[in-house]
């Protein structure tokens, strides 16, 4: 699962944790070995190129306006750098040591500059610069192999992985929130380019990824990876936006690194400063924060979707403030290219959308019927988007041990699924880890990963066969929220009890006699109707809302008592015997009742007018085994043990 020498890497870099101590605090510790491991792997990446750059932007110095790309080409990279400086040369001088490293970096092209103003280099060079410090953890830096050849991709993404979730957790934030761990990618990407082999074997077919929270980018990284290996012709264009200006930094340098434009990665918030607004993509993956308020950047939000409807991104509802996941997803489906099949290659859908995103259980039930939640999975299912669901495995996460899911969604389903749901439960699928990383314990297995990818592929001729697929019509997730009424059935009688609720009530607050005695006096009356009542408190000597207030109090419930009814002779219903039913989409609410309901509540009737549709994915129902419990046979001869055990110890005591 892990690739080799990822961990001494990792300690190597973390050992200049000790350097710092005492200087700067622990929580800082990441804001100088972050953007430092980012310029030693821009530097050894610009290596075996290093001295032709130097040589060719003297050579043309004064002569050509923009040297940029010409510069680029030379470095074999989308950046490059002019200085004869290195790591390790500025040590040479230790009394410029801070200003050769500065010259260093500015001599950077001016996307890598951006990238490492990002960290705040300027101010963490003069700091170090202070304390004395900037010649030993540059020193330390420049032993460091982080070329390509010692470093592949894959490991570098580890090495950073590991350092945000260290850093994160020193500083109490939210660990792992910027990285999903590359098994879990793998297996997303399996599934999600599964069905587009064909479309992805021609002669050179270039596709776009997008991820709205990419963190280090690892997901991007995985997916271009897989496309390589399906199809080395083929071309990947990834694009992202993060919000997190430290693992921004990072994607982007990854990007600089393998030669892509790393423009497409955008710092930022996605809902609000959407960053690829007028496109759209051939495939997305995402791993939003999990159970994170979208609080502080409500009000553009909820004004788009007030504003723009169905037009803007979320139209069909808002989830809680409290998790803002489904969001994310909202804001994907936004950049769904449409279908634009073409009739000559019937074997190759084109156009359309696939992605994948990573969810807690939340969104699969969260919210009551005409809820945001339930509005939104319902919007997505009646589109017939939701393609399958995957469970995976619990302690999956570095950063917490819940039970995750991850959501297909597609505009370009095949035939055999269209109207159709495919639920696979891999919860059991893992391998227990040698070493743990945070909250993660577990990890998927090559074998495995393929194994999950065959439920899902294999999902509709496995229904039946396989106990981990399940295959379900859209319909089957919906319900109707019905409200069900039972008539209203009084005694009006005042008690002591009564008396003594209607001298603590606002009405007789606001009276300014305090003499109960004349309302005690009636204790112990009954009357048939409110009427009735009404007429005999009257009589005592009070405003009309305390008169009101005591009726409402006398008023008792008794099922042997005669319906209440209004002016037309219809009964009232009841508010505290309302009840609610869900009632399967694909049943008919009056049967329902009639079959469910009636024979305990005969007098029950529903009240059509409330009725509200709801849509929820109970995963775990659909997938319970139920368990008999042992026989007590068993059981007692298992106590019966136990205590034999326990008496044996005792005696032992007593000798």
């Amino acid at each position: 699962m892990q690739v080799a020498g990822f961990q001494d890497k990792v300690s190597f870099i973390w050992s200049v944790a000790d350097l710092l101590r005492g200087d700067f605090k622990s929580h800082e510790y990441g804001q100088v070995i972050l953007p430092f491991t980012v310029l030693r792997r821009l530097e050894c990446a610009l290596a075996p190129t290093k001295q032709r750059v130097i040589d060719r932007a003297t050579a043309l110095e004064g002569r050509v306006q923009t040297l940029d790309k010409i510069l680029q080409k030379e470095a074999g990279h989308s950046f490059y750098n002019t200085s004869p400086l290195t790591l390790t040369t500025i040590l040479q001088d230790d009394k410029f040591a801070a200003a050769n490293l500065r010259t260093y970096i500015r001599d950077f092209s001016p996307s890598a500059v951006e990238v490492l103003e990002r960290y705040g280099f300027e101010a963490k060079i003069a700091r170090l610069d202070r304390a004395g410090l900037l010649y030993q953890v540059v020193a330390k830096f420049a032993e460091l192999d982080l070329s390509e050849q010692a470093v592949p991709n894959d490991a570098m993404g580890y090495i950073f992985e590991e350092l945000l979730r260290r850093f994160s957790e020193m500083s109490n934030e939210t660990a792992g929130e910027h990285f999903t761990p590359r098994e879990v990618i793998s297996l997303m990407v399996n599934i999600l380019f599964s069905e587009d082999d064909k479309a992805l074997t021609g002669t050179m077919p270039v596709r776009t990824m997008y991820d709205p929270a990419c963190g280090t980018g690892g997901m991007l990284t995985v997916a271009q990876e897989h496309i390589r290996a399906l199809n080395p012709k083929a071309r990947l264009e990834v694009f992202g936006q993060e919000l997190n200006p430290e693992t921004w930094a990072i994607c982007r340098s990854d990007l600089m690194i393998k030669g892509q434009d790393p423009n497409r990665i955008v710092l930022g918030n996605s809902f609000t400063e959407d960053g690829h607004e007028v496109r759209n993509f051939d495939y997305m993956l995402a791993n939003p924060p999990f159970g994170v308020d979208w609080k502080k950047y409500a009000a553009p939000v909820q004004a788009e979707a007030e504003h723009q409807g169905y037009d803007g991104r979320f139209g069909p509802g808002l989830p809680r403030v409290s998790d803002g996941s489904l969001l994310f997803l909202m804001h994907m489906i936004s950049k769904m290219k449409p279908v634009t099949d073409d009739p000559s290659t019937p074997d190759i859908t084109e156009g359309g959308t696939r992605l994948a995103i990573v969810f807690s259980g939340s969104p699969l039930f969260a919210g009551s019927a005409g809820g945001g939640e339930s509005e939104i999975r319902r919007w997505i299912i009646e589109n017939d988007w939701l393609e399958g669901i995957v469970a995976l495995p619990d302690q999956l996460f570095y950063n917490t041990g819940i039970s995750t899911y991850f959501w297909i969604l597609s505009n370009r389903k095949r035939p055999e699924r269209r109207g159709k749901v495919v639920l696979v439960d891999a919860r059991e699928s893992w391998s227990k880890m040698r070493k743990s990383l945070g909250d993660k314990r577990k990890y998927l297995t090559a074998d495995q990963i393929d194994e999950v990818t065959r439920l899902y592929a294999d999902a509709v001729e496995l229904v039946g066969r396989d106990k981990r697929v399940k295959l379900f019509e859209n319909e089957e997730f919906g319900y109707q929220r019905t409200t069900v009424e039972r008539p209203l059935r009084r005694r009006w009688e005042i008690t002591e009890v009564t008396v003594e609720a209607l001298v603590v009530s606002k009405p007789w607050a606001k009276w300014e006699s305090s003499d109960a005695g004349p309302f005690r006096e009636l204790i112990g009356q009954r009357y048939a109707d409110e009427a009735a009542c009404a007429v005999a408190v009257r009589k005592v000597d009070a405003p009309a809302a305390v008169v009101k207030e005591l009726v409402k109090l006398a008023a008792v419930p008794d099922p042997d008592a005669p319906v209440i009814t209004d002016k037309l002779g219809k009964p009232l219903p009841d508010p505290d015997l309302r009840d609610q039913e869900n009632v399967p989409l694909t049943e008919d609410v009056d049967e329902y009742v009639k079959r469910e309901v009636l024979p305990y509540a005969p007098d029950a009737w529903v009240d059509h007018a409330k009725t509200k549709i709801g849509y929820e994915i109970p995963f775990t129902r659909h997938f319970y085994e139920y368990v008999p419990p042992r026989p007590l046979a068993e059981i007692d001869a298992d106590l019966a043990e136990t205590e034999a055990k326990i008496r044996e110890l005792l005696e032992g005591l007593a000798r």
